[in-house]
C-alpha cells in the first residue's frame, strides 16, 4: 500500500516537473504546486457516498489540472478533441470503455463531445492502482462502478 502511494506521488512529481519545465519553471523563490498524501486522503474522505462528484481540484499549473473524480454510478461518454486524459484509480473499481463511437453524440463546447454510451469500444476492468491514458479524440466512459470508484484525472492539452 505504502509502495503504491510512493509510486503514485513519484509519478505525479515527474509529471509536475515535466509540466514545470514546459512552462519555463517558477519565478525565483516561487513554490511548485504540491498535494500531500494526507491531503489526498482528506479530499477523498469528503467525497459524497451517494452521488458522483467530479472536478475536485487537486493541483493546478497553467493549463494543467489534476482533479479528483468520485463515482458511485456510471457516467456519460466523452471525447476530448484537443487533449489526452490520464486517469489513476485512487480507490475502488469499475469498468472503462475506450474507442468506438459515441451514441447520441452532442457537442458540449468547441473541444468536447458527449454521448449516452459507446458503440464498438473495448471494455476493461480497472481497480485501485491502475493507470489509463486516453489519447485525444478517443471516446471513453466509465459506465459501471463496483460500489464506488475514486480517480485522479489529468487533462493533457496539446
Amino acid at each position: 500500500m505504502r509502495g503504491r502511494i510512493i509510486t503514485t506521488f513519484g509519478l505525479l512529481a515527474l509529471l509536475t516537473v515535466s509540466i514545470w519545465a514546459q512552462q519555463g519553471g517558477t519565478k525565483a523563490g516561487g513554490a511548485a504546486p504540491m498535494i500531500s498524501a494526507s491531503e489526498v486522503a482528506a479530499l477523498e474522505a469528503k467525497q459524497p457516498k451517494d452521488k458522483n462528484s467530479v472536478g475536485q481540484q487537486m493541483l493546478k499549473l497553467g493549463n494543467y489540472n489534476i482533479n479528483m473524480e468520485h463515482r458511485v454510478m456510471g457516467q456519460a461518454a466523452a471525447v476530448h478533441e484537443k487533449e489526452a486524459e490520464l486517469f489513476y484509480v485512487i480507490d475502488g473499481s469499475g469498468t472503462i470503455v475506450t474507442g468506438g463511437k459515441l451514441v447520441d453524440e452532442k457537442r458540449t463546447n468547441e473541444a468536447n463531445l458527449t454521448g449516452s454510451s459507446i458503440q464498438g469500444g473495448v471494455s476493461k476492468k480497472i481497480s485501485k492502482g491502475d493507470w489509463v491514458l486516453v489519447p485525444e479524440g478517443v471516446s471513453h466512459q466509465i459506465p459501471n462502478v463496483d460500489g464506488a470508484i475514486t480517480l485522479m484525472s489529468l487533462h493533457l492539452p496539446r
